[in-house]
This record gives structure tokens, sequence and C-alpha cells, in this order.
């Protein structure tokens, strides 16, 4: 059974109101609700922003059950908190399954989704067993500072971005993630529950040198997705968003002023 944790969030009103949507962000992985930071600044200028932190990520509780329609009920009792009764939602790698998951189970209160370099398919892949080799390094020889974690965690990981990445959640001494539970339940993230036909324009932005939008999967995210777009990012990883921000908001702005679709 899953049951809703009370997620920490950020919500801006939009610098010029409108009567635009308002927008929820969800971050990746590892992450927490200032990643999309570059992303909401921008979108600000026009929309209400919710940024969130997922569960067992940054602020928000811990808890031992981390799958997708857990972390999408979260988003849900959010939503319902705040009196959001139809949004537009963004989110990165996990954040964008986090999205999807959500179709299913608000699917009329979303009225269009973005989901940045991940598709809804189970993957059945460890790509982080290094990263948390790294985490756990970290954490056994119980450093305080960030130069020192940033030292220990190069004996593991290979790209300085992602250990500069991890570092933002690395607060005197301690991870704002919570690493055990994310170990033990990894095949869940990377796992996914195929959801129905959610028939609303949806998004899909892939970096061009990212396999997690690989076009074998194209099969299956039609038959869940049937109204899906694909924009592809030259020059890009996973990261599409932190690497190429300009061309993920120009994609984006053509896909939010595109004419709502009536299925």
């Amino acid at each position: 059974m899953n049951f809703t944790m009370k997620l920490n969030y950020r919500l801006q009103n939009a610098q010029q109101p409108t009567h635009t949507l308002p927008i929820v962000l969800i971050h990746g992985l590892f992450g927490n609700l200032d990643n999309l930071g570059i992303l909401a600044r921008d979108l600000q200028k026009q929309h209400d922003v919710l940024q969130i932190d997922l569960r067992n990520h940054g602020l928000s509780p811990r808890t031992p059950e981390m799958n997708y329609p857990a972390m999408a009920g979260d988003v849900k009792a959010l939503l319902d908190a705040l009196s959001i009764d139809n949004a537009i939602i963004i989110g990165h790698s996990m954040g964008g399954k986090t999205a999807m998951a959500l179709s299913a189970q608000i699917p009329d209160r979303i009225e269009k989704i973005v989901a940045i370099d991940i598709a809804p398919v189970d993957y059945q892949l460890r790509r982080h067993d290094d990263v948390f080799a790294a985490l756990r390094a970290v954490s056994a020889a119980g450093v305080t500072t960030r130069t020192e974690a940033a030292a220990i965690m190069r004996h593991h990981l290979k790209e300085e971005g992602v250990v500069q990445f991890l570092l933002k959640s690395f607060q005197q001494g301690e991870w704002r993630f919570n690493v055990p539970v994310l170990w033990e339940q990894y095949e869940h993230i990377v796992g996914w529950e195929t959801v129905p036909a959610w028939r609303k324009p949806i998004l899909f932005i892939r970096g061009a040198s990212s396999p997690y939008l690989d076009d074998r999967y194209r099969e299956t995210l039609l038959q869940q997705f049937p109204n899906a777009k694909a924009h592809v990012i030259a020059g890009s990883g996973h990261w599409v968003h932190a690497e190429k921000p300009d061309a993920v908001l120009r994609a984006i702005h053509r896909f939010l002023e595109e004419p709502p679709h009536n299925p």
C-alpha cells in the first residue's frame, strides 16, 4: 500500500501575472528542488512555479517505499493541498517518470508534460553503482566538508560534473538524500509499471549523446503516450537541461505555446 508523504516545496508566483497554468518541476535521482532552478527562473516570468523535493530527497520525509505510484501520489497530495486543479508537469529523469506516473492518477488535471531525457520503460540496468560507492565512501570517512568529500569521490567517479552535482546535496557531513533506501529500491527507480494511454500532449526532450531515450523504446512510449513529440538536443547528454539550458527552454516554450489538444 502506498502512503503519501508531505513533500518539501517552493512555490513562486509569476513575475508577470497571466492566466497561464502553474508549472510543477520535478528533479531526478540524487537531486533536490534546486536542480531545475535554471528552468524555474525563466518559466517564472509567466507562470507560477512549484519546485518539490521528492520523498527521500532534499528536505522531504524519509520512507522505505520508493516507487513511481507512491512518488506520484505524493505530488498529487501536494497539488491537492495547494488547491492546484490543473497544471503543466516538467520532470527530469526520475522526475519525468514521476510526471508520467501522475498521468495515471490525475489524467484530467494535467494539461501537458515535458519529460527530460527519460522513457516510460524498465531499463533493467544499473548505471549508478559507482555513484553509490562514492557516496558510501564519503559517509564511511566521516568527513564534513565538500572539499574532503570531493577528494574521496574522485576515486570512484571520473566525471567532475557528477561529483559537483552530488556535492550540492552534501550538507554538514550528511547526504540530503536517503542513500540506503535509494540503493535498496533502485530496481523500482530504474523500473516502470506501464500506465494507461494518456492522450494529451507530452514532449520528450533527449540529449543526443544520452542512452535514456533510445529509439528502441519508441513503440512502448507511443503505446502509453500516443500524442508524444520528441526533440533532440545536439551536443548534450543526460543532464541536457544543465548542459544546454537555452536550447531546452526554447523547446519547452514552443511546446507550451502550442494550442491545447482535445482528445
